[in-house]
C-alpha cells in the first residue's frame, strides 16, 4: 500500500467543506458513544510561548496521529503559527495510508465544527450576518467555510489592527461573501453569529447573552486564554465539542467559574436538540477525534 504525502492545498482539496461537516458530525455520535479513542492530548512546552502537541485516535476503521507545534508569537516573524503532519493509518493492519498537512486540517476542521455547531444550534435557521473577531489562520478558514455553506452572506470583520483587518478583507475578496469591515471593536446589532478567532488573554466579547445570537469560541486554547466574558457565559447555555478536553483547556470557562454541571457537549443537542430560546455559546477546544473524521473525508474524496 503506497504512502502519500499531501500538500497543504491537496489536503484542502480532500476536505471540502459540506463532506467535513458530515463526516463531523459522525464523529461527534461516534466519540459520545465511545466508538472513538481519543485520550486527552499531550502537551509540551516550546520556547518563545510556543507548544507541540500530541494527538493519537483510534477508531474500527482508521486510526491518526497528528503532532502540531502551535507558536502564536510566529505571527509577528511571518511564520505560520501552526506546523505539523497529520498521520493516517490502516486500523486493522497499522499500516500508514496518507500523511496531510496538519495546518489545513486543523483550520478546516476547526472551522466545519464551527458551521456544524452553526447548524445544530441554530435549528430552522441560517446566518443572515456573522462576524469574525480577528484576522489570523483560523479567520481564514472560517470565512471559506461560510463562503462555502453561505454563499453571500454578510461578513463582518473585526480586527485589533486596521490595517492587517484591511488586508485580511482583500485577501479574501474572491470569496462569496459580502465582506466589511467594522471600525473598533463594536458587533453589529443585527449580526446573529459571532465567531471569535482570536489567542487572546482578555475577552474580546463582552456583550449581553442574546437568544437570537449564537456565539462561537475557537481561539482560546489554553487555561490562560479567554475571549468571551463571564457575564455572557453565565447568561447562556454553553456547548463544547469536547467535554473532557474542555475542562482542561477553554480558557474562557474556566476563568468565568462557571459550573460544568450545567456545561453541555454539542452531541447531545445533535441527539435531543435546543432550546432556542435560550442564549447560546459553542466552545471548541479541538480534539483528535475530529482530526480522524477529516481523515476519513479525505480518503472517501480520494476514492471518489
Amino acid at each position: 500500500m503506497n504512502t502519500t504525502t499531501y500538500s497543504a492545498a491537496e489536503t484542502a482539496a480532500l476536505l471540502p467543506f459540506p463532506a467535513l461537516v458530515q463526516a463531523l458530525e459522525q464523529a461527534l455520535l461516534d466519540y459520545a458513544a465511545n466508538r472513538i479513542n481519543a485520550p486527552e492530548r499531550q502537551v509540551v512546552a516550546l520556547p518563545a510561548g510556543g507548544v507541540m502537541l500530541s494527538m493519537p485516535c483510534t477508531a474500527h476503521d482508521l486510526s491518526i496521529h497528528k503532532l502540531v507545534n502551535v507558536v502564536p508569537s510566529n505571527a509577528a516573524t511571518g511564520f505560520p503559527t501552526i506546523n505539523g503532519v497529520v498521520s493516517v493509518y490502516e486500523s486493522s493492519t497499522g499500516r500508514t495510508r496518507a500523511i496531510l498537512d496538519g495546518p489545513t486540517v486543523t483550520a478546516r476542521r476547526t472551522a466545519a465544527l464551527s458551521m456544524l455547531g452553526i447548524q445544530t444550534l441554530m435549528p430552522g435557521m441560517c446566518p443572515r450576518h456573522a462576524v469574525l473577531i480577528g484576522t489570523g489562520t483560523q479567520a481564514t478558514g472560517h470565512a471559506q467555510a461560510l463562503a462555502a455553506l453561505y454563499p453571500g452572506l454578510k461578513v463582518t470583520v473585526v480586527g485589533s489592527r486596521p490595517e492587517k483587518a484591511q488586508a485580511f478583507v482583500k485577501a479574501l475578496h474572491a470569496l462569496s461573501l459580502e465582506l466589511d469591515l467594522q471600525p473598533g471593536d463594536t458587533v453589529p446589532h443585527d449580526a446573529n453569529v459571532v465567531i471569535t478567532l482570536t489567542t487572546s488573554a482578555h475577552p474580546v466579547y463582552s456583550e449581553p447573552a442574546r437568544s437570537d445570537r449564537l456565539v462561537v469560541g475557537v481561539g482560546a486554547f489554553k487555561p490562560e486564554l479567554a475571549e468571551i466574558a463571564p457575564d455572557t457565559l453565565h447568561a447562556s447555555q454553553i456547548y463544547v465539542d469536547d467535554l473532557a478536553g474542555a475542562r482542561h483547556e477553554a480558557g474562557d470557562i474556566i476563568q468565568a467559574n462557571c459550573s460544568w454541571d450545567s456545561v453541555l457537549p454539542l452531541a447531545h443537542a445533535l441527539e435531543h436538540g435546543t432550546d432556542t430560546l435560550k442564549p447560546r455559546v459553542f466552545k471548541t477546544v479541538g480534539c483528535a477525534a475530529w482530526d480522524l473524521a477529516a481523515a476519513r473525508c479525505a480518503l472517501l474524496a480520494k476514492h471518489t
